[in-house]
């Protein structure tokens, strides 16, 4: 009995050192195949951990840029992995000369197999050698484009505008015309066709085109815009707005942005966009006119009550649209001191970044004492103001009142509560997007300064506030509350 288990230990030990088949010289049992799978299995982690350490730290440290990273750490993990595979089969007994003889015999079904492997395999090694297509470009291929993110054995990872992850063969990638927009950098050219009514200057429209092109910050200046004049067209002058721009991958959102300002400007100076038109000609219009008139002068008394009806219910329809008129938010953006002087464009921006939020009955929005890193306009319904500590209301704000302006632009902290009275729908533009904007539009800055500089008092008492909070930071107090305002926006956002 007690040499059972060493009975069985010792059949197990001889089932898996039993040869099954012999590769050539070499006898074969299951005991080595699974010690030659462990060790490759062993072989395959240390060399993906080999491409992380050199792609993500070492290669780092040594500020080799993204795409030589990647090109790099694979060639070198390659190398690593086929190094250590022939160690593998040294050590486990097997006899690399039989495996060449049993490969050549196989050499022909695994050419016939594998072909599409092996030619995705040599496509992979090409592009890492070369490096035209490297890991972080931006490619277009027939009529996908996106961002490189991964060059490996078999395919390449491109991911899409669209945040969408696709997986392309090596091969294709080798062998199709490839549009690399980022080979040198991300800077590119576009192109902005524009049509404008027959009635139009073409000088004023070129002028207008260009000052469109200088308003849009991610426009290069140098090499300059440029406006072409395509020609005659069917319903318009053709023009096209050449701009080289700073990231060509943006380009659906700098296309989007320059169309609403050549837009703008077009409209501010009177000049017309017309849509496509065709206008129908009679050879012999009084035959039509007679024919016309004989059939419906049977039917104008019918005709003329009808058109009385349909009258009355236009007039009704239209007086229903304008009192169910939602609220705009650019006119509401427009009654905020601070941005009463934008222009439509600016507006645009400033509702871009901003959100809806919605509110159900009894919910409350922020609490006294939480941070004032948002500021909100009323759309729909109705809030309170309330002191949550002495349980006390303090005012009640309707659709298209705002709040908690000062609060985002200086960092206060909120000295009241906000609870919704009723289901609402606020705008809001919070810390992120207000930093944004700021960013982007750096004069917004001395506008807000030059406004709060109105109200000096309120600024005192604002500033004695959070010094008694102690969130005053010593490098911006001032006794100017002017100048404390100033240095209080450039560390609050970055400026």
């Amino acid at each position: 009995m007690n040499n059972m288990p060493q009975e069985i230990l010792t059949k197990i030990y001889q089932m898996l050192v039993a040869p099954l088949f012999k590769l050539g010289e070499t006898p074969v049992s299951i005991g080595s195949i699974v010690q030659l799978i462990l060790s490759l299995l062993f072989v395959l982690v240390l060399t993906r951990a080999c491409k992380n350490v050199l792609k993500q730290r070492l290669l780092v440290r040594l500020r080799i840029d993204e795409g030589n990273r990647e090109a790099i750490a694979t060639i070198i993990s390659y190398s690593f992995g086929t190094l250590g595979l022939i160690v593998v089969l040294q050590t486990t007994g097997f006899n690399l000369a039989s495996l060449a003889v049993l490969a050549g015999g196989l050499g022909v079904g695994i050419g016939l197999g594998l072909q599409d492997a092996t030619k995705n395999f040599v496509s992979g090694l090409t592009l890492l050698l070369e490096r035209k297509l490297k890991v972080g470009d931006f490619v277009e291929l027939d009529t996908l484009s996106g961002y490189i993110r991964e060059v490996s054995i078999r395919s390449t990872l491109i991911r899409t505008r669209d945040g969408a992850y696709v997986v392309v063969p090596n091969s294709k990638m080798a062998e199709n015309r490839i549009v690399n927009w980022s080979y040198d950098g991300f800077k590119s050219r576009i192109k902005i066709p524009v049509g404008v009514s027959y009635d139009s200057d073409p000088v004023v429209v070129t002028e207008i085109l260009l000052k469109s092109a200088y308003m849009e910050k991610s426009v290069f200046h140098e090499p300059t815009p440029e406006v072409i004049f395509k020609g005659f067209m069917d319903n318009s002058l053709g023009f096209e707005l050449w701009v080289w721009v700073n990231r060509i991958d943006r380009e659906p959102q700098i296309k989007s942005s320059l169309n609403f300002i050549i837009e703008y400007n077009l409209r501010q100076q009177g000049i017309n966009i017309p849509f496509p038109q065709l206008d129908l000609w009679f050879r012999n219009p009084e035959v039509f006119t007679s024919s016309l008139l004989s059939r419906s002068n049977g039917q104008d008394t019918l005709q003329r009550v009808h058109n009385g009806q349909d009258t009355a219910q236009r007039v009704q329809q239209e007086l229903a649209k304008k009192v169910s008129k939602p609220l705009a938010i650019r006119d509401l953006l427009r009654q905020v001191t601070y941005f009463h002087n934008f222009t439509d464009i600016e507006l645009r921006q400033l509702i871009e970044i901003g959100y809806r939020k919605r509110l159900t009955e009894s919910s409350v929005l922020f609490r006294e004492g939480d941070p004032g890193d948002a500021f909100y306009i009323i759309l729909s319904g109705s809030v309170e103001v309330f002191v949550e500590k002495i349980d006390k209301q303090l005012t009640t704000l309707q659709t298209g009142n705002f709040f908690g302006e000062l609060s985002l632009m200086l960092g206060i902290p909120r000295t009241a509560s906000v609870r919704a009275l009723e289901d609402s729908i606020l705008f809001v533009i919070n810390n992120k997007g207000f930093e944004k904007l700021l960013h982007e539009q750096p004069e917004l800055a001395e506008v807000i300064i030059e406004e709060l500089g109105k109200h000096q008092e309120e600024l005192s008492e604002r500033q004695e506030q959070l010094r008694a909070m102690g969130l005053v930071d010593a490098a911006e107090d001032d006794k100017n509350p002017v100048a404390w305002v100033r240095k209080r926006l450039k560390n609050l956002f970055s400026l």
